[in-house]
C-alpha cells in the first residue's frame, strides 16, 4: 500500500524538476543535497513510481515525473493559499452565501446586495434562489439558505429579521379600464366596484393580508375573481383583462403593454415591507459581513 507524502517532499521534487540539478535545488531550498535526495526517494516510494532519471551531471524527469509535476505544483499552490483562504473565511471575506429572494425583492433590494458583495466580498461564492416568503422561512430553518429577502416577520425564535425596504401599494389596471381614465387616484371604494385579482392566503399570505386589510379598513367588500402567488403573475392576469389588482410600487417596473398604474387615494404609504431573515445562531462570517454591509434598520426581535 503506498505511503503518504509530505509537502516538503513535493517542494523538493519541484525544485529539482525546475533546476534539473540536485545541488542547485538544494541551495534554493537552503538545505544540503543528501537530505534532498532522501526526500525524493521517499516521495517515489510513496507513489510507487520513479520520478527522476539520475545520470551523472543532470537530472531528467521520467514520463511519470512529467505527469506528476503539474499536480505537484497545483497541490503546493493550494497549500500555500489555504491559510489565507481560512483567514478570509474567518473574516467573512471568503466563503459561501445562499440567498433567497422574492420576485419583487429582486427589483428593489437584491441588486444593491449583489453590488455590495461584488465590491466588498469578491471571494464569497453566491447561490441565489427565487422563493416565495413561506418557502424561504422553511429553507432557513432547514439550513438550506443563509439569508432571505422576504415579506413579513416569521413567528420563529430561531430567526432574526431586519426591515430593508418599504414601499406603497398602487393600482394596476388595463390601460383602457375606467379607473385608468379617471385622471385622479381612485379610492378603494371605486376599485371595489370592479373585479379584483389578488394573492393566495397561503404562499402569498403577507400580500393577501395587506390587500384584505386595506379594503376592510375602508369598509369595502370587493369581488375577488382570481388568486395568484406572485406579483408578476397578478400583473399578467390584469394585462389579460381579468380585473384590476393592488401591487407593490416596484411592480410597476414590470411593464406589460396593456397595463396602467396609478396611486390609490387615501391609502397609507409604505405599507409593503421587505425584511431580510437569517438564523440567529448562523455562525457564518460571510453572512455577518453581508449583514454589516447592508445594515439599515435595527434588528427586529
Amino acid at each position: 500500500m503506498p505511503h503518504r507524502f509530505t509537502l516538503d517532499q513535493l517542494r523538493g521534487f519541484v525544485a529539482v524538476a525546475d533546476e534539473r540539478h540536485f545541488g542547485r535545488a538544494a541551495r534554493r531550498l537552503n538545505m544540503t543535497q543528501p537530505p534532498l535526495s532522501r526526500q525524493i526517494q521517499k516521495l517515489e516510494h510513496a507513489l510507487g513510481v520513479d520520478l527522476l532519471v539520475r545520470p551523472s551531471r543532470t537530472v531528467r524527469l521520467t514520463p511519470a515525473g512529467e505527469a506528476f509535476l503539474a499536480d505537484a505544483r497545483r497541490m503546493l499552490g493550494l497549500a500555500d493559499a489555504a491559510p489565507l483562504t481560512a483567514r478570509n473565511a474567518a473574516r467573512g471575506t471568503a466563503g459561501a452565501l445562499r440567498i433567497g429572494f422574492t420576485a419583487v425583492s429582486a427589483l428593489t433590494v437584491l441588486g444593491g446586495w449583489l453590488a455590495a458583495v461584488r465590491t466588498n466580498l469578491p471571494d464569497v461564492q453566491l447561490t441565489l434562489a427565487e422563493m416565495v416568503s413561506r418557502d424561504q422561512v422553511e429553507a432557513l430553518l432547514a439550513d438550506r439558505l443563509h439569508v432571505g429577502l422576504a415579506r413579513g416577520i416569521p413567528a420563529s425564535d430561531l430567526l432574526s429579521a431586519r426591515r430593508v425596504h418599504t414601499e406603497s401599494l398602487i393600482l394596476a389596471c388595463p390601460r383602457d379600464h375606467p379607473l385608468a381614465r379617471l385622471r385622479r387616484p381612485p379610492t378603494l371604494a371605486e376599485i371595489g366596484r370592479h373585479d379584483v385579482v389578488t394573492y393566495t392566503p397561503t404562499a402569498a399570505r403577507y400580500l393577501n393580508e395587506l390587500v384584505v386589510s386595506a379594503f376592510h379598513d375602508a369598509g369595502v367588500q370587493p369581488r375577488y375573481v382570481q388568486q395568484v402567488e406572485q406579483v408578476h403573475s397578478l400583473l399578467a392576469l390584469v394585462d389579460a383583462g381579468l380585473g384590476v389588482g393592488l401591487v407593490p410600487r416596484s411592480g410597476s417596473r414590470l411593464q406589460l403593454p396593456g397595463l396602467a398604474f396609478t396611486e390609490i387615494a387615501g391609502l397609507r404609504p409604505n405599507l409593503v415591507e421587505t425584511h431580510c431573515l437569517w438564523r440567529t445562531d448562523h455562525g457564518n462570517p460571510a453572512l455577518a459581513a453581508l449583514l454589516s454591509l447592508t445594515a439599515t434598520d435595527a434588528v427586529i426581535p
